[in-house]
């Protein structure tokens, strides 16, 4: 799916919003298909408390996932947020002991080729059965969790006891506590083979609240962006949603693109720039949807025409 998203960006990076698309034909082979309705399948912690496994597209393939806030802590309130809020949790906190068991228990599945044995994975493709990653993510925002060293500090100890071959670690993250002392320390175990994910999904105030409905101000986005970018290499991760039918406004596009034009003038180092929209079902279905890929395609050709930066569409 990846490559394909990437072939359809190239073929329509000269058209602007609104321009037809000549979608390539798959044949409709059955791996093919597979690999399609693979992404935007919701998370599947199987049977676990705080550990999920989910095929994705801007992973490539296979991401086992941590959730570090089980009690849905996040200072965000995206429009395209799949997380069910009303409904109660089951856990007010992370335990970090289950975890740990959960973790290496998937972990097992996976590196001996067992997950086919589960019906979820049973007819996907080789290709992405392979463990990208191991994602610090889930209900909430990860930097707020309490436990947040703690956390990193176990899968990192999983990971150095050589029983399993070595994965990266991702955080994604809306950057709300990249300068918290608990998550500077987590952050500290991090190798140069890991990697930051930090969300922007917009270049103004005005539709940074419209999107994701925050209670910090996208300077503040902006400044914990540009701090974790000059001590590291930096992913952006950016969603387009569809909200209302309405597409997100050609100077708003702008705006967004001179933000990460400013990000890079400042010394952040973003290595890529990932453009998606919503591709799993959001609480907000009938408010919320799915951004075309001509969209997507101009957005990711403006953020190279202007700043230079690697930018995908997925």
């Amino acid at each position: 799916m990846e490559k394909t998203a990437v072939r359809q960006d190239t073929e329509t990076a000269g058209k602007a919003p609104g321009a037809s698309v000549a979608l390539p034909a798959n044949g409709g082979a059955t791996e093919a298909v597979a690999r399609d309705t693979a992404f935007g399948r919701p998370r599947n912690f199987l049977g676990n408390r705080f550990i999920y496994a989910v095929i994705s597209q801007r992973a490539r393939g296979l991401s086992i996932g941590v959730n570090l806030n089980p009690d849905k802590k996040c200072n965000f309130d995206c429009v395209y947020c799949e997380v069910n809020h009303a409904e109660p949790p089951r856990d007010l906190e992370i335990d970090v002991k289950v975890m740990s068991a959960e973790l290496q228990q998937l972990l097992r599945l996976t590196f001996e080729k067992r997950l086919r044995e589960l019906p979820w994975f049973r007819n996907l493709p080789e290709e992405l059965l392979q463990l990208k990653s191991v994602t610090l993510s889930g209900d909430g925002e990860p930097t707020l969790c309490p436990k947040f060293s703690e956390v990193v500090q176990e899968v990192a100890r999983i990971r150095s006891q050589g029983t399993f071959p070595f994965f990266k670690i991702v955080l994604v993250t809306n950057t709300a506590g990249l300068t918290l002392p608990e998550t500077r320390k987590g952050l500290q175990l991090f190798t140069a083979r890991d990697e930051i994910w930090a969300k922007l999904d917009a270049g103004t105030q005005t539709y940074m609240d419209k999107v994701n409905r925050p209670d910090i101000p996208l300077r503040k986005v902006l400044a914990n962006i540009l701090a974790i970018g000059r001590e590291r290499p930096i992913i952006i991760q950016s969603l387009f949603p569809l909200i209302g039918g309405e597409e997100p406004p050609a100077d708003e596009i702008e705006q967004y693109v001179q933000r990460l034009q400013e990000l890079k003038a400042g010394g952040a180092q973003i290595t890529l720039v990932q453009i998606y929209s919503a591709h799993r079902p959001p609480q907000r279905g009938e408010y919320c949807g799915h951004l075309p890929l001509r969209t997507l395609s101009y957005i990711a050709r403006r953020v190279r025409e202007v700043t230079g930066l690697r930018a995908e569409v997925f």
